[in-house]
């Protein structure tokens, strides 16, 4: 279990100094064009190398991400250009927004999944046909458009949820419901389709193997095979399925944002990215990553500690 824990740490750190090097390179790697867009299109030339200098993108590339990932370390990531606002300070105030909607799609998600994905498994007939044909919608379906669906039908429509905006909970906690039910319904339906149908398969392969047919001719109440023997035996592809899920939806709460206008991590990655704001772009990529690392790391070690199987090599 150990060894595990360790390699899986050494792989996370492996895959964020990774992705942040590579992401920094190509942010960083036009020194004069961030430099100009700054300044703006009149800036001489003269002015433009100053503001190269000022910003320190005259150092080597590796200097200027350690100096990034060293200031990183220590919770300072820097400022940004356009505006001079602490980047920490801006990622305060929209990483909960988005945090909040991932996690209560997620668990929705779970809850909602598995017990679709063990009836369908387990009952078949039109439950399963319903299952089958939502995956298949859900995955054909983005979740953009799902939002502007909602929007039409719950908000302009019916007028029951608002639009567009954020409430936060420290103000007032029901308009906080209301401001994140359609964007987190926007999220589910197509995490759910994905997901039953990944659970379907995986309790419906468990359900084949020779244990459960024992289990079965021991006299073992079935909700006991299921939750006990079942599900534990099936965790593996389901946490898989959970990883992946996460991955997508911070990808889907980047759009899920811009709809509904949620002053989230999405939002701001998206338009200070357009604007060139470098360090802004890094931070909002480094929370992304590693909540998204964690996750993974956390799931890798639920199925190592839920199927043994799992820690053979």
């Amino acid at each position: 279990m150990i060894s595990i824990l360790v390699k899986n740490l050494l792989r996370s750190v492996g895959v964020l100094l990774t992705v942040t090097f590579a992401t920094f390179a190509l942010m960083y790697g036009d020194g004069r064009g961030i430099a100009r867009a700054v300044l703006g299109v009149n800036a001489s030339d003269e002015q433009v190398q100053q503001e190269v200098i000022r910003l320190g993108l005259d150092q080597p590339l590796l200097v200027q991400y350690f100096s990034w990932a060293k200031n990183a370390l220590t919770g300072d990531l820097g400022r940004s250009f356009f505006t001079g606002e602490s980047v920490t300070s801006a990622l305060s105030t929209r990483v909960p927004v988005t945090m909040s909607l991932v996690f209560f799609t997620l668990v929705l998600m779970i809850i909602i999944s598995v017990l679709l994905g063990v009836a369908s498994a387990l009952y078949g007939g039109w439950l399963d046909r319903i299952v089958q044909f939502v995956a298949i919608g859900g995955a054909a379906i983005q979740a953009y458009i799902i939002g502007i669906v909602l929007v039409f039908l719950f908000a302009v429509i019916w007028r029951i949820f608002p639009a567009t905006g954020y409430v936060s909970p420290a103000d007032d906690v029901n308009g906080w419901l209301l401001s994140i039910t359609l964007p987190v319904l926007a999220l589910l339906v197509g995490a759910i389709a994905n997901a039953a149908s990944q659970f379907r398969s995986a309790v419906g392969d468990t359900l084949q193997q020779d244990f459960v047919r024992t289990l079965r001719a021991r006299g073992i109440p079935e909700w006991q095979i299921i939750f006990r023997h079942v599900l534990r035996s099936a965790s593996g592809p389901g946490l898989i399925v959970l990883s992946l899920g996460v991955i997508s939806l911070f990808g889907g709460a980047v759009f899920i944002e811009l709809i509904f206008a949620l002053p989230g991590l999405g939002q701001l990655a998206q338009s200070t990215a357009i604007l060139g704001d470098v360090p802004m772009v890094m931070g909002a990529l480094l929370v992304t990553v590693l909540v998204i690392l964690v996750v993974n790391f956390l799931a890798d070690l639920a199925g190592a500690a839920l199927n043994p199987k799992s820690r053979i090599k």
